[in-house]
Formats: structure tokens, C-alpha cells, sequence
């Protein structure tokens, strides 16, 4: 398996020069990985700048490489946005993790009406840190160059305002239109997944009449941890990232 990091400081990583990983994520590379010193590994700032080069130095507090070759991807247009609802257990979770190495440009927690899970008080920071640290992960284990985003914990009311902003897409298994058969255009793509108890009809009013559209995967319903990376998938053939 290839070996990829991150280090969101690197601003830029000539042909030559040194980029390093330090603290737990060097001390994993080199005690639990054993990386060594010659062994090729790519480093990324998590804004498309991946630099690949040999270990030069393989230390409990550093990691660092010589630059041998640096490829800058730019960022995907249109965007794909997972608005998804929270969920008890660990399924949002699962869902953002694998949207993640699908490709998802960014990621907002919804707290839907029907979310079992809260993120209240001191839960609020603690939930997004907790996002952001399986995003950061699955990134490095999907090898990708740009970090998707963790927006900030949004109301129904605050995914109505965004509607008129995007395209915003709302999985609903009763809806007419296929997701497979929509037509894609340049805006960027807000795909909303709501819990397991599905969106409340008073909030699918609300998104419907502010611009989203309702959009079903198929003929069966699918766990709120699949549902949104399934979409994931068929957006990336129909924008053809796939």
C-alpha cells in the first residue's frame, strides 16, 4: 500500500527540497508503518500540492523526505456537498468517512428533526472535531489530494437559505425523479441525506420550496450511513470524475 500524509502547513515543496511530518503521525510511520530511511512516501497540504520523495530522515519525531516530484491537482468543479443528517450510533459517522474516499468536496452536519443524535452545548465542537478527524483520515487512506471541508453544524432552516445558493439534491425513496436520470449542470451539488427515521415532511416542504429537488437511488431504502455515499458514486459517473 502506498504511504500518504499530511501536513496542511506546507505551502509549496520544490523539486529538492525537504517536506517532513512530525508529532503522533511521524511516530506512527516510523514505529507502527516502519518506514525507514530510502522508503518512497508522499506528503500533502490537503489543498491538491502532493510531493513524493525518498525518506531521508526517519525519526520518532520526524519523518522528513526530499522532494523528487511534486503534482498540484486543482479542485474538482462542480463541488459535491454531503449535507447529512446526524445519526444515533456511529452511521453518520460511516457515511462520512466513506463519502470521504468517494471523493465529497465537503461535508455538513445537519441536525435534522428527526435526528436521534444531538450535538448541543459542549457537543457542538466536540461532534465537528470528530468529523474533521475522520475526514483527515480517510483522506490520507483514500490518497487524495484536497481535503474535503467540515462546515459548521447546520438548522433546516440554514439548508433551506442554501438551496437557493446551489443545486441542493434530497434523497427520498418516494420521490418521481432518478438521481441516474438528472441532468447535470456547472453548479455546485448539496446532496442532503436525512435519519433513520427519513426527513419529516414539514422539512421536505421547507427544501422543496426554497430550490432543492427530490431525487430517489432505486427501488429500495437504503441505512443513512449508505445512502449518501451510493449517491456519491452515481454523481462522480454522471460528472465524470469515474
Amino acid at each position: 500500500m502506498a504511504h500518504f500524509y499530511l501536513n496542511e502547513l506546507v505551502s509549496d515543496a520544490p523539486v529538492g527540497s525537504r517536506v517532513s511530518i512530525d508529532g503522533a503521525e511521524a511516530r506512527h510511520a516510523v514505529t507502527v508503518s516502519r518506514l525507514a530511511v530510502g522508503e518512497t512516501v508522499s506528503i500533502g497540504n490537503g489543498r491538491g500540492l502532493v510531493a513524493t520523495g525518498p525518506i531521508v530522515t526517519a525519526e520518532h519525531t520526524e519523518l522528513a523526505i526530499e522532494v523528487a516530484s511534486v503534482v498540484v491537482a486543482p479542485r474538482r468543479e462542480p463541488a459535491i456537498f454531503l449535507a447529512q443528517a446526524l445519526a444515533k450510533g456511529d452511521r453518520d459517522e460511516l457515511a462520512v468517512q466513506a463519502a470521504t474516499e468517494l471523493g465529497v468536496d465537503g461535508v455538513i452536519p445537519w441536525s435534522a428533526g428527526r435526528s436521534i443524535s444531538r450535538w448541543e452545548g459542549a457537543k457542538i465542537a466536540k461532534g465537528h472535531d470528530r468529523w474533521s478527524a475522520i475526514v483527515r483520515e480517510a483522506t490520507k487512506q483514500s490518497i487524495r489530494s484536497w481535503l474535503p471541508d467540515v462546515l459548521d453544524l447546520a438548522t433546516t432552516n440554514q439548508l433551506s437559505r442554501l438551496a437557493g445558493e446551489v443545486r441542493m439534491l434530497v434523497l427520498e425513496p418516494t420521490a418521481e425523479v432518478a438521481l441516474s436520470a438528472l441532468e447535470t449542470d456547472d453548479r455546485d451539488i448539496v446532496l442532503v441525506v436525512g435519519p433513520e427515521g427519513g426527513i419529516a415532511p414539514n422539512e421536505l416542504a421547507a427544501l422543496t420550496s426554497a430550490g432543492a429537488t427530490l431525487v430517489r437511488l432505486g427501488d429500495t431504502v437504503l441505512r443513512t450511513s449508505t445512502a449518501g455515499p451510493a449517491a456519491i458514486a452515481v454523481l462522480n459517473a454522471k460528472l465524470g470524475r469515474w
